[in-house]
């Protein structure tokens, strides 16, 4: 960013947004599955984000620079922001938040702690971020609901990227959450989970990357084809998830640990009848080793076919499931969660 902008008093905004682990209902949010039957999901943030800061230019240009993309671009006072495939998701939040260009220019940095097709809503963590840094700069007042609908509607609608709607709503919401998806409208129910199961639950849940990244919108169109086909095995599939949520709701709440990862092992056996893509050989026997080494259940976070899978182990078993994964090549990670969902600030100019 520039000396000379920040000498002038140019304005400096920052927002992070977090990214989610999904314990079950991952499908039941993609249309049309809600408008027909309603979805639900519970879900909750974790301590890794989408992270942006904007600073205000003295003229009408705006620069972007992708940190995770390695890419800069700079678009001048007369330059349109055509939706070229890159950078879409900066300029198609742009134009959706000033109705095509802010009469002021700014410097805009973007970064993230995963990639997209990690299955941890990464890109829809960034959207969230994007929305909440350009509303803050244009004195753009929206609530909760406003920015997580505003996120979904440029994803899913402007540039017309498939996926669901748990995403947007985790990350600005932030923590526990249990969210039901009807036609016309999305309810979030935010869970006080006491402190030590929260602290038990950081302490017995591993997140794995598999070390490959997946196309999401294909599994979801996948998904979305054998739904509307009324594929039996896809129906099961949605619909036994679904039935999971409050079951796993409850246990969760009461702090019944051991039935929690019982149950994302039962919710990963239903997310893999919604498409025969969503598993692989190399999934497989990873989820083997760690329920051979002691894992209570776990599931792939995401739309499947990579990305990162969560365990939940037992804290006395933890370092064997782990020396298991790593025999196999798969390093293992804890998490911890974020309660505060997305936040924007401006830093002090001391």
């Amino acid at each position: 960013m520039a000396d000379s902008s920040e000498a002038r008093g140019a304005r400096t905004i920052r927002a992070k947004a977090p990214l989610r682990v999904s314990f079950a209902g991952g499908g039941t949010d993609v249309a049309p599955f809600p408008e027909r039957e309603g979805g639900m999901v519970l879900n909750a943030t974790i301590d890794r984000y989408a992270y942006g800061t904007l600073q205000e230019r003295q003229d009408s240009a705006i620069t972007v620079h992708s940190l995770d993309l390695n890419i800069a671009r700079h678009f001048g006072a007369g330059d349109e922001l055509q939706l070229d495939g890159e950078l879409d998701l900066v300029k198609a939040a742009v134009r959706r938040l000033a109705g095509g260009r802010p009469e002021r220019g700014f410097d805009l940095v973007l970064r993230s702690s995963a990639p997209p097709g990690s299955g941890l809503g990464s890109s829809s963590s960034l959207m969230v971020c994007l929305v909440g840094v350009l509303s803050r700069f244009l004195e753009q007042d929206l609530d909760n609901h406003e920015m997580a609908s505003l996120a979904w509607q440029i994803e899913r609608q402007d540039l017309g990227l498939r996926g669901g709607l748990q995403d947007q709503y985790a990350s600005v919401f932030g923590g526990f959450n249990f969210i039901e998806f009807e036609a016309e409208r999305t309810i979030v129910n935010p869970l006080r989970i006491p402190e030590d199961v929260v602290d038990e639950l950081e302490a017995s849940l591993m997140l794995c990357f598999t070390g490959e990244t997946r196309a999401s919108d294909r599994l979801i169109q996948d998904q979305t084809t054998r739904y509307e086909a009324r594929s039996p095995e896809t129906l099961a599939g949605l619909r036994a998830q679904k039935k999971l949520v409050p079951e796993m709701k409850d246990a969760l709440l009461r702090g019944h640990l051991v039935r929690f990862g019982e149950l994302l092992g039962s919710a990963w056996e239903a997310k893999r009848r919604m498409s025969p893509h969503i598993s692989n050989g190399f999934i497989d026997s990873i989820y083997e080793a760690a329920k051979r080494a002691g894992a209570l259940g776990g599931k792939v976070t995401g739309a499947g076919g990579g990305g990162f899978i969560l365990f939940a182990v037992p804290f006395h078993r933890r370092h064997l499931v782990a020396e298991a994964l790593a025999e196999i090549g798969i390093v293992e990670d804890g998490i911890a969660f974020d309660r505060r969902g997305m936040r924007t600030w401006m830093p002090s100019a001391r």
